[in-house]
């Protein structure tokens, strides 16, 4: 099934990676941060893999990012 919101998905990861990139958080250092292999961090930035809600919000929270922001824009 095909999801009805796919930019909005699209736009908040790219908000994410942003973030990411802006705390200076590499994709290697983020994936220790959360107990998880680089290629976590990858496939969902290469929208090979979604990201469930409680995901998101340990991601926010591992690079330090205000979680309402990243969904606000």
């Amino acid at each position: 099934m095909a999801s009805l919101y796919r930019e909005h998905y699209q736009a908040i990861i790219a908000r994410l990676i942003r973030a990411r990139k802006d705390a200076g958080v590499s994709q290697t250092e983020l994936a220790e941060r959360l107990g998880q292999r680089q290629t976590f961090v990858s496939k969902y930035e290469l929208d090979e893999r979604r990201l469930d809600v409680a995901e998101f919000i340990e991601i926010s929270r591992a690079i330090g990012a205000d979680l309402f922001e990243l969904l606000r824009n």
